[in-house]
């Protein structure tokens, strides 16, 4: 038996000290709270049971001395079950604790989970008594040393960031050269071969697809799927234990410790996809788990008009109510410990929109980013938003604060339309090309405000994107009526995998233009992991359940698969090699040194574009000199090689005067032929581009 005495009621959460651990929990209107003690994961019956007597400023608090780490807990509250008035307490219910450090296992399904009779007529409104601790797994106490050995944060400078965005299982679960139990896992992602891997191909930071501890919803268990992606937290400061190597409880927290220490020591930023949009505890007829047994009022945006009812800004069933100021400190706390206890380098805010509703508008002056942009941790990440959610205004791009940077959705749609051949889109892909100065200078931000993409994991991949043009998304149970409709690219007449050649080349021309001109664009690029190898998901364009062979990388490579990836690592070098391609500042169109401009903008025959040019709704081509004379602030000018950009998305094969661009030029890639045969010297006045095909000419005299 131990003996609880009152504690502290902070930090919250289970903190270990040197001889027992402090518990803390908030619970604004709860009438009791009781911590349970219990000695294997899905046990029933608690050891030790203790009634938290000690409450300050609502935190419910007590020290249990003798209490050693990987202890498994999980808390019952009690108050009113008032559905209509937004409290749905009930002590039969086992929860888990918002703060816990790592969880032991995943939910098994059970009605005893839900508080409510589901056979009840009255659903919701009716209370279940049954007890479901048998059903759930439990939080650990964790030990949180750890030895980084000296090992610091990368620090890329924005400008020189390419980013990665993967899948912790799916990346490496398919890789023979890790061994099998690494496979899909924390060690596995960070393991040589990957290191090599992410080296060769020249990134700079993995972007992980959410790893915080989810949950399977029931509907996809009942269908034989999961929720792969990831995007239904439960726990915002545990790392999911299926990406764990380890059958030892709370290893999870060493192993991603492990993998971020190793990834640093490489070079190499991991930035997080977070969801502090909303819970894994669905509408108001979902699950109770963690933040609806605990306070349901307090934790959820709740609808004015019935309490009963919750404001679903997410298309998830509910919204985490961010705008209470104990939610805020959740997410903030949460925030701060990933960057001090775990070390990450910056996060990417799903559905970050939903965040910034101080009551119903988006609202860009809202607590959370204001806390966000005084915090002296927080603020010094990197802070990227996916600017938009499902509620009315909910799209937001280019209107989010100084310090952050933005998916950048534009970018995305007008590169798709301009390769497609569209017409009226010169003028929008230029502006995308030059790092989005629409959406991001008036604000005072720089072009690495705007995250370039053409491709996520939320949609197509680039390889499924040239070879469908209806999504095939069967096999997620819905009928196909789930996911985006994407027409944004050309399957060429031939609906998914082909063995006609010429349907192979254009497709493969297709996503080398994608990839031209993403690494070319000014901005920060992101890249859908997979991409690079020619990965397909067999036209499933909304792959958030397939944890199969749909969604893992296939890294048998093929002839096609290699052109691909050797076409990637050679274009992501040219931006490395080339400065004028990832500039600080926009360009202004000003003559740095009295002679040449810092951009200009080309017709075929040389000239600078026109009024006229620009506004021609069949203009599908384009040429862009790009001065390697950079000036940086306080008068510091670099000299970096200037580069000749053509893009020809028409039908015709064109030629692009460039004699009066003085220098030698060479051409340093393009699309129309395999890597190996440039760089290639430029010999006369002008430079042939083919249909459908883009280039980067280098200047080989260095500042010209």
């Amino acid at each position: 038996m131990f003996r609880p005495m009152s504690g502290e009621p902070y930090p919250l959460g289970a903190t270990l000290l040197s001889d027992g651990v402090n518990f803390s929990l908030f619970s604004e209107n709860a009438t009791s709270v009781t911590l349970e003690l219990y000695r294997n994961s899905y046990d029933k019956d608690p050891y030790e049971t203790i009634e938290m007597e000690e409450k300050t400023n609502f935190v419910w608090h007590s020290f249990i001395s003798g209490l050693e780490k990987n202890a498994l807990y999980a808390y019952r509250v009690d108050g009113p079950y008032e559905p209509e008035q937004g409290h749905r307490f009930n002590k039969n219910k086992m929860l888990l604790d918002p703060y816990a450090k790592a969880i032991s296992g995943t939910v098994r399904w059970n009605n005893s989970i839900f508080s409510y009779n589901m056979d009840n007529d009255a659903k919701d409104l009716s209370m279940n008594s049954d007890d479901d601790a048998g059903f759930l797994p439990k939080c650990i106490v964790i030990d949180p040393t750890f030895d980084w050995k000296e090992v610091d944060h990368p620090r890329n400078p924005w400008r020189d960031t390419i980013i990665y965005e993967t899948h912790v299982k799916g990346l490496t679960y398919r890789r023979n050269d890790i061994p099998d139990n690494l496979r899909g896992t924390y060690l596995g992602l960070s393991s040589k071969p990957m290191i090599d891997y992410f080296h060769d191909l020249g990134i700079t930071a993995i972007e992980l697809m959410p790893i915080h501890q989810r949950i399977d919803n029931m509907f996809l268990v009942d269908r034989g799927l999961s929720n792969y992606w990831g995007y239904n937290t439960i726990a915002y400061f545990a790392p999911d234990v299926r990406f764990s190597s380890s059958e030892e409880v709370g290893e999870q927290v060493k192993e991603f410790k492990s993998m971020v220490r190793t990834l640093h020591d490489n070079g190499l930023e991991v930035i997080l996809d977070v969801v502090y949009n909303h819970t894994a505890e669905g509408n108001h007829l979902g699950p109770t788990i963690s933040f609806r047994g605990i306070d349901n009022s307090v934790y959820y945006r709740l609808s004015p008009e019935n309490r009963r009812y919750y404001v679903d800004y997410t298309g998830t069933g509910n919204s985490l109510n961010a705008g209470h100021p104990q939610v805020l400190q959740l997410i903030m706390d949460s925030l701060r410990y990933w960057i001090t206890e775990m070390h990450v380098d910056g996060f990417r805010f799903d559905l970050a929109s939903t965040l910034a509703r101080q009551l119903h508008e988006v609202d860009s002056l809202s607590a959370f980013f204001d806390i966000i942009h005084q915090d002296p941790v927080i603020s010094r990440v990197k802070l990227i938003a996916e600017p938009w959610d499902v509620g009315p205004g909910g799209y937001q791009v280019g209107n989010f604060p100084i310090k952050w940077a933005e998916w950048n959705g534009k970018y995305r749609d007008s590169v798709r339309r301009f390769w497609r051949g569209e017409n009226s889109l010169i003028g929008e892909f230029a502006q995308r090309l030059s790092g989005s100065p629409d959406l991001y200078e008036e604000s005072g931000r720089k072009p690495h405000a705007s995250i370039n993409y053409v491709c996520s994991h939320d949609g197509f991949t680039m390889m499924d994107l040239v070879s469908y043009v209806q999504k095939h998304n069967e096999a997620n149970g819905e009928n196909n009526q789930d996911g985006t409709n994407e027409n944004y690219s050309s399957n060429f007449g031939v609906e998914g995998p082909s063995n006609d050649p010429v349907v192979t080349r254009r497709r493969i021309r297709r996503i080398k233009n994608f990839f031209l001109t993403l690494l070319v664009s000014q901005g920060a690029p992101m890249i859908l992991g997979g991409d690079e190898i020619g990965r397909t998901q067999r036209g499933n364009n909304n792959a958030y359940c397939q944890d199969n062979e749909i969604s893992w990388y296939d890294w048998n490579l093929d002839h096609t698969k290699t052109e691909i990836h050797s076409f990637v690592k050679r274009v992501i070098s040219i931006r490395k090699e080339i400065a004028a391609l990832r500039r600080h500042d926009f360009f202004s169109g000003s003559y740095i040194d009295g002679k040449t401009p810092d951009v200009l903008w080309f017709r075929q025959d040389g000239k600078p574009m026109t009024l006229q040019d620009w506004q021609n709704p069949i203009t599908k081509s384009l040429g862009v000199f790009i001065s390697g004379k950079l000036v940086f602030p306080y008068g510091r000018i670099e000299n970096s090689p200037s580069c000749i950009l053509i893009f020809n998305a028409s039908e015709i094969d064109l030629k692009f005067q460039i004699s009066s661009f003085p220098g030698k030029w060479i051409t340093a890639l393009g699309t129309e032929k395999d890597v190996a045969a440039y760089p290639e010297d430029v010999s006369g006045d002008y430079v042939m581009a083919k249909s459908g095909s883009s280039m980067i000419l280098v200047s080989s005299i260095s500042g010209n």
